[in-house]
């Protein structure tokens, strides 16, 4: 439980297999926690699927639109232990723009850059793919003033090149083009080169069991960060094993208030309030 606190999960997949059983007891149990949610989308399906779920609700659920760099290419993985099968699907702007008019539809996401899946074979050509999806949907989101939601693994050397050439190339000043680094897996050094871009970073329940991002996040400013959890992914300490839910993003939010020694009310209301400012929720 949240103890009273406002908190929002800015990154969760509700609308995936994890959760087709039972994703309103899911979605309940986090609002009963006064935890809001965003319900990010990867392709064509779980978009619209996102938008179809945060329609039931009145308040604090809404929905992300996107094609993850990922489903460009037709193959088969497992994710913290769960089978992927993904086909190769090519971005329809028109499509995602219609989505987007949606009311609930509060960015543009999960788009980006995943090298960590590419095949040796064409690795080459499936980067060129992924980042000129990403250019395409970048657009999109500048064009209808809404937030990027970036994914970026083993993949930060193209990343911010590309999103600074972006914004020089559409002479974007930093409230225009906006967005988060959502599950950060940079330094300190790559945190502050996206800032300048103007974008903030998210953390998942990664932080409770990995040390990795601990000096990072001392050192981070409050007005920079939000919190998610990525679900059904990235559970945290101590559900580890399990499947993850929007209700345990307190437990991401605990730990950056120990790594910051601050207290846990203060983190609550800085990241509710950036994640607010951010998607205009």
């Amino acid at each position: 439980m949240t103890d009273g606190l406002q908190l929002v999960d800015t990154h969760c997949h509700l609308n995936f297999g994890a959760f087709k059983d039972d994703s309103d007891a899911v979605i309940r149990r986090a609002l009963d926690a006064r935890t809001e949610m965003i319900i990010v989308g990867a392709e064509h399906k779980s978009s619209k699927r996102a938008i179809t779920i945060a329609t039931r609700y009145d308040r604090g659920v809404y929905a992300a639109v996107g094609l993850h760099p990922v489903h460009l290419q037709e193959t088969e993985f497992k994710e913290e232990g769960t089978k992927v099968i993904t086909k190769a699907e090519s971005f329809d702007r028109d499509f995602y723009e219609q989505l987007a008019i949606s009311p609930k539809v509060v960015a543009i996401g999960e788009i980006g850059l995943d090298y960590y899946y590419l095949s040796q074979e064409n690795a080459e050509a499936q980067k060129k793919l992924q980042q000129e999806t990403l250019r395409q949907q970048l657009r999109l989101a500048y064009d209808l003033d809404k937030p990027a939601i970036i994914h970026c693994r083993e993949a930060h050397d193209d990343l911010l090149p590309l999103l600074d050439n972006f914004c020089r190339a559409h002479r974007v000043a930093k409230e225009k083009l906006r967005g988060v680094l959502h599950c950060f897996s940079g330094n300190w050094d790559l945190a502050w080169q996206y800032f300048a871009l103007g974008f903030l970073i998210s953390f998942t329940g990664l932080i409770t069991f990995n040390d990795s991002w601990d000096e990072l996040i001392r050192k981070c400013p409050l007005d920079k960060l939000m919190i998610e959890t990525d679900s059904p992914f990235m559970s945290p300490a101590p559900f580890r094993g399990q499947r993850n839910e929007p209700a345990r993003v307190v437990e991401a939010a605990k730990k950056i208030a120990e790594l910051k020694n601050i207290k846990l009310e203060s983190v609550a209301q800085a990241t509710s309030e950036n994640a607010s400012n951010l998607f205009k929720i």
